[in-house]
């Protein structure tokens, strides 16, 4: 942090910041709405903690995930100084600032949720339209995947802050009052945005390839930082824009029982798993312990991959590794990818997912 390498005294300050001396018995459940794009914290502080010996720094260590517009979240607990709630969100428990969730009705928010009449992010961001009479909704960007309630009241539907909203999809999105309770308030997004109405996208190989695109050269966040996303979040706004839920972390998602998986054993032949990954489809998700990799389709007997990555190493003519640096949502061949000069990525893949 700034720099210096933290000392017991660092992290005896972080630990104070749970008020784990406040934390009751029973602890009344209350449920919140995320209010905008928000990043989901190992302790209550935005410092930003990179490892010893860092080379880069990108990765911060107490950055774990992004809640998005309209996540749903219950929260367990408050930090010292009252400003972060720890909260648990459909795939993660980690801290959010209070200024980014607004609380209110267990039912209400069930039944904002569940609406039938809803639209479906499919860009990589949408944006609302600018409202110059309520910041609260003007501008508010939403990432992939984000579904939110359509609704035009009688009362609406000539006229909503001052604009005519007939060339745009009327949603409803959460805001949050001074008191930090929740209301929910009309907002504009134009019909020209790429949003899908009434229904998640087919799943279909020609939408995992079109989906995947759509993030083609944006910035590698660790853990949604950047206001982007890491390689997790980036496969799972492109299944999540299909009606799919995957688990939040790669390990997560490579052990968990979802789809048809093929898993190997440490001691699998090389070709072993060239022949299954020859024959892989379109977006079957490849696992090696940190990083998952999305199959794009073959080329004169190579799987190449799309995958939000760091970097990329591979034999030069030489016979010596070449690291490049991507940082970004990338295409790569996969089979000639090595971890280091005897190791190959194949070497280290432990599971093939296919969801179909």
């Amino acid at each position: 942090m700034n720099g210096r390498t933290l000392t017991e005294a660092d992290f005896a300050a972080y630990e104070a910041t749970l008020a784990e001396d406040q934390i009751a018995d029973e602890v009344p459940l209350r449920f919140a709405l995320a209010v905008r794009r928000t990043p989901m914290r190992t302790y209550p502080t935005m410092d930003r903690i990179f490892s010893e010996g860092a080379s880069n720094f990108d990765i911060d260590r107490f950055q774990e995930s992004t809640l998005f517009p309209a996540d749903v979240v219950v929260i367990l607990h408050e930090s010292a100084d009252g400003q972060w709630y720890l909260v648990q969100s459909h795939n993660y428990i980690a801290w959010v600032q209070k200024r980014d969730l607004a609380i209110g009705p267990k039912e209400a928010i069930l039944d904002y949720k569940a609406a039938e009449n809803f639209l479906v992010v499919t860009g990589a961001k949408v944006f609302t339209v600018y409202n110059p009479e309520m910041s609260a909704v003007s501008e508010v960007q939403l990432d992939m995947g984000v579904r939110l309630p359509l609704d035009r009241p009688a009362e609406l539907a000539h006229n909503l802050y001052g604009q005519n909203p007939y060339l745009s999809h009327m949603v409803v999105l959460p805001t949050r009052l001074d008191d930090g309770s929740l209301e929910f308030r009309h907002a504009l997004i134009q019909r020209n945005q790429d949003v899908r109405i009434g229904s998640y996208l087919p799943y279909t190989e020609e939408n995992i390839i079109r989906q995947a695109f759509k993030f083609l050269g944006e910035r590698y966040g660790w853990g949604h930082s950047y206001n982007g996303r890491d390689c997790t979040g980036f496969v799972s706004e492109v299944y999540r824009s299909m009606g799919i839920i995957l688990p939040r972390n790669s390990g997560d998602q490579g052990k968990s029982t979802i789809g048809i998986n093929s898993r190997f054993e440490k001691d699998t032949p090389r070709e072993d798993k060239h022949k299954l990954l020859r024959a892989a489809n379109v977006g079957d998700l490849v696992y090696i312990p940190g990083h998952v990799m999305m199959i794009l389709g073959q080329y004169e007997g190579n799987p190449y991959v799309i995958h939000d990555v760091t970097g990329l190493n591979y034999l030069g003519e030489n016979g010596e590794i070449y690291k490049g640096t991507l940082n970004g949502v990338s295409i790569t061949p996969l089979l000639t990818l090595q971890s280091s000069l005897e190791r190959t990525y194949v070497d280290a893949v432990y599971n093939v997912k296919s969801i179909r």
